[in-house]
C-alpha cells in the first residue's frame, strides 16, 4: 500500500473545492427546509443572479 508522503504534495483544484463548497451549501438549505427547494431558492444559495450580474458588469466594461 502506497502512502501519500507527509509535506505540501497535495494537489488543490480549487474548482472542485468550489464545487464541493456549493454542494455543501445546497444539502445543508435542504436539510433546513420543510419541503423540496424551488428553483428560485436553488439559485439563492447557489447564487446565481450574482454570477450573471459580474459577468454582465465585466462585460460590459469592455
Amino acid at each position: 500500500m502506497r502512502v501519500a508522503p507527509v509535506g505540501g504534495t497535495a494537489v488543490q483544484d480549487h474548482v472542485a473545492l468550489a464545487e464541493i463548497e456549493l454542494c455543501g451549501e445546497l444539502i445543508i438549505a435542504a436539510s433546513a427546509a420543510d419541503d423540496r427547494l424551488s428553483l428560485e431558492s436553488i439559485d439563492e444559495v447557489l447564487r446565481v443572479a450574482e454570477e450573471r450580474d459580474q459577468g454582465g458588469a465585466a462585460s460590459g466594461a469592455q
